[in-house]
Parts: structure tokens; sequence; C-alpha cells
């Protein structure tokens, strides 16, 4: 079928994995290339002869981590590579999501497909076979250190395609054994190199980190248009997105935010024009090209590194066969995470700047001495008898502290595992874990500035007329919010509203 993605281990896009991760079963369907097939079996074939020649090579005649010197018979192959799977399974914590999961099974199964791997067919196969079923691996959050990748959440996963551990099929849980039958599938028994091959990656942080990257371009984007409409309550001024201005520090990004806010802000009737007695606006309103832009740098790089990582053979040993079919088994370290690592925790840094400027742009609203009366104290008429918005503000700080706190890197940090054998590690699962924490609470942030915003904009609406025209990106998100949230006259009970701002915020169809 034309909608059909084929994967090949070379050519899996960042779209493609999002539609799967967020797609129902079989829509859109998931086959192995020709290419690949071949490309597969012939390097599971070298596993055998290598195995038949009963020679030496790290996981598959010899043990893991710190039994790498024990030599395994060729005759307890298979009962090792079961062995790694369920004695690795020990993650702990909620277990991932839907999405992440099914774009974990995706990028995995596209990482063995590119055949060094030593992975069978049959036993890639049948993953395929579990994305296009909707078996969803139950998977822990925590337990990866990065490196050797993935190690427990993949072991998880892994379980169900031997019959071992819990899937989600068809809104139950159930045993990896049950799940299978009910969908028609059957379970393997891995034969050698295959329970490594399965569980030695940086799979499940680069699911993750995908995820959370498609979502901060959302935010990215949406933030742009949160503060232009703040600007707009603010009367504040364009004229510091000035094109000129921007092509004297010419980087990319932020020239790229300026002329976004100028689009944005195309035709308001509600910002101020040139005024020789208010002639520049604070930094959160002035500067926001200069730091949405720099955060925009932070998701391109994250997007540019993981388009890299969804093509990458991120196990080990790999597997070399010439074309005189000489095999070599080299054994490198391509599941260490510390790219992704550094990667999710400038991501993160970045995030919590697009909170920390939305939240000073919340108090610049609700402090009626910080913009200079043009609005209201607290965002409403009767203060005093009135609370208005005053602790919205105090929740879009609570936030911003805590995005500080998952702003330290993880990626500095290391603990030393297997008897120090694994003596650097990447915590990139854990950096991801803190961006997906730090990505849920910018969207509630921006989704206060929103209400906080249009709360504004119709009190400056009794000031200056009703029928003042807001900016030619700004309206379509103001009209949104008036269809679900109402102007707040009085105190009345706010969480409804926040929770519909919210909503409004993450599922804004926006772009970078």
């Amino acid at each position: 079928m034309s909608n059909d993605i084929v994967i090949d281990g070379e050519n899996l896009t960042f779209e493609q994995v999002i539609s799967v991760a967020y797609g129902r079963p079989a829509e859109p369907r998931v086959v192995l290339s020709k290419s690949a097939q071949k490309k597969v079996s012939r390097c599971a074939s070298a596993v055998q002869t290598l195995l038949d020649r009963g020679e030496i090579a790290y996981g598959i005649t010899t043990g893991f981590g710190a039994f790498k010197d024990k030599v395994i018979s060729p005759e307890d192959s298979e009962t090792l590579q079961n062995n790694i799977v369920l004695s690795h399974a020990v993650g702990v914590g909620d277990p991932f999501d839907i999405p992440t999961v099914r774009a974990t099974m995706l990028i995995r199964a596209n990482t063995l497909a590119r055949g060094y791997s030593g992975i069978r067919l049959e036993t890639l196969q049948l993953i395929i076979d579990l994305i296009n079923a909707g078996i969803h691996p139950v998977i822990p959050e925590k337990g990866s250190l990065g490196a050797s990748g993935d190690l427990a959440p993949l072991a998880h996963f892994a379980c169900v395609l031997v019959g071992e551990g819990k899937a989600e099929y068809q809104g139950s849980v159930l045993t990896g054994r049950e799940a299978l039958k009910q969908a028609g599938l059957h379970p393997v028994r891995l034969a050698a190199k295959e329970g490594l091959a399965l569980t030695n990656g940086t799979t499940v942080m680069t699911a993750v980190g995908l995820l959370e990257t498609w979502k901060a371009k959302r935010l990215a984007a949406v933030a742009d248009i949160t503060g232009c409409l703040s600007l707009e309550a603010l009367h504040g001024t364009a004229l510091a997105f000035d094109e000129r201005i921007h092509a004297l520090r010419p980087h990319p990004r932020q020239m790229d935010c300026a002329r976004n806010l100028r689009e944005l802000l195309a035709d308001s009737e509600f910002v101020r024009g040139l005024d020789p007695t208010d002639v520049q606006d604070s930094y959160t309103l002035r500067c926001m090209p200069q730091v949405h832009g720099a955060c925009r740098d932070a998701v391109a790089y994250a997007e540019w590194l993981i388009k890299l990582e969804l093509n990458a053979v991120t196990d080990n040993p790999l597997i070399f066969v010439d074309d005189d079919g000489a095999i070599e088994v080299i054994s490198g370290g391509n599941f260490h995470g510390e790219p992704l690592a550094l990667a999710f925790d400038y991501l993160t840094i970045a995030l919590s700047e697009f909170g920390n400027i939305s939240e000073r742009r919340i108090m610049r609203l609700t402090d009626e001495h910080s913009n200079r009366h043009a609005l209201p104290a607290f965002l409403t008429e009767n203060g005093g008898l009135n609370s208005g918005f005053m602790i919205v503000q105090y929740t879009a700080a609570a936030l911003c502290t805590e995005n500080k706190i998952l702003a330290h890197p993880a990626s500095v940090d290391t603990i030393p595992s297997s008897a120090n054998v694994e003596d650097h590690v990447s915590m990139g699962a854990t950096a991801a874990l803190k961006l997906r924490q730090a990505a849920d609470n910018l969207g509630i942030i921006l989704g206060l500035e929103l209400l906080c915003a249009g709360q504004g904009i119709d009190l400056r609406r009794k000031a200056i007329g009703e029928n003042k025209r807001l900016g030619a990106g700004t309206r379509d998100i103001y009209k949104r919010l008036r269809r679900r949230v109402p102007f707040i006259q009085e105190d009345e009970y706010l969480k409804d509203h926040i929770d519909a701002a919210i909503e409004i915020v993450n599922n804004y169809e926006a772009s970078i």
C-alpha cells in the first residue's frame, strides 16, 4: 500500500516515527524492505557460521559486561541469549505511554534492519508484527544508564518477543505470551547474538527525545504567539523586531524569530508605533527574538541529532561481512548515549528559558506597576474583593522553578557499573525523562500566559475600542481561547479554564 512505511535501516524519518507512534495499529503499516531482508539474513548466517566454527566472539560465545571473559559453549548459546533478556528486565517506575513504546519498537526494528546486528529475519519480523498488531510491551521508565544503551527498558520490550513480561493489547494488560496468542502470533526462541541485539542500544532515549523534540518545536512556535498576544495586551511595540536590527547580529534562528514576530503582529491595532515618551519595552517583550531564537537553536540541534540517530546502528558488537564472505566481529561503543544526553540537556535548558521569559510576561500582565497601569492589578477590575489572576502567576513561577531544577544536566553525571567495566555512562535516558517533564511544564506555563494575555486583551478593548484588530497571527489563538474560556469578570473557579487554555496550547498546530 502507498501509505506503508518501508524500513531499511537507512531512511527512517522523524515524521514517520511520529505517524507510527500516534497512529493506530497498521495505520500506517510497517514493512521491511527486500534489501533489508537480504542484509539481515546474511548477517544472521554469519553468526551461525561463527557458532559452527566455535570462534570466540563477545556476546555470542562469551558472557556480557564483566563476564566478557567467560566462554560459553555453542550448545548454550540460545540459553545465553534468553538469559540476558530475563536478567536485564529490572526496570522500575511507571510504564512508558503507548506512543513512546510504538516509537521505540519502530526505531529498534529500523536499527536491526541495517544488517549488522546478527538478528534473524523471523525475530525482526516479529517486532514489526507487534507494531502492526498493536501489541505494546509494558516498559518501565526507569533503570537505564544510557550505556550500554537502554539495557533494562529494552529487555522488557524483548521479553514479550519470547513470551515473557507483560504487554498492552486492545486495552488490556496481559502476559507477553497471552498477548501474542490473542493476536495470532507466536514467541521466538532467541538464537545466538539476538538477546544482545535486542537490548543493546540507544533506542528508548531516542524515542523519548524524538517525541519531546517534536513537542518542543510546536511549543516554540506557540511561545512566539503567546508572547505576541501578551505584547498586544501590554500595548508594546514591534519596532524591536525590525529586520535591520537582526541582520546586524545574524544568528539564523534569531532572524527567523524576528520575522515570525513581525508576521504575527502584522495589522495589529493593539501595538504602538514610535512614541518619543515610550521608546522601548521591557526585555521580556523586546528581546523575544534573541531569547526565543537562542532556544530554537537547541530545538534544531536536537532534531538534527535525532535524525542521525534514527538510522544509526547502536548495538555491540557489530558484525561485518565482506564481499568474499569474510566475517569480522568488532566491539565498539555505539551504544553510548552521550550525544543524545548532551542534546537533551541542552534542550531542557532551552525549554526552561522559554518558560522563564513567559512567566515574566505573566508577571508584567498581572502587575499594574510593571505595565505602567496599562492593565489593572491582577487583571481584574474590582481588585481587593477579587484576586483575579494573582495566583495564576504563582503556578507559573512554581513550574519555572521545577524546570530550573530539571535543567541541571544529567550528562555530567556517571556511575560506573558492571564491576567497573562499564565505567562511564551517559545518563541519556535520565536526560530524556527530564526533557519530557520540562516540556510538559512549558505547555502549562504557555497555557497560563495565553489565559492572562486573553484577559488583558479584553481589558484593553474596553479602553481602546471593542472592534480593534489583533495581529494576523494572534487572532486565531485568541478566538480559540474565547470559544472555551470567557472573560473573567469576577472571581470564579479557574481550574477548568486553565486546563482549557493548556489544551489549546498543547494541540495548537504551529511550526517553526
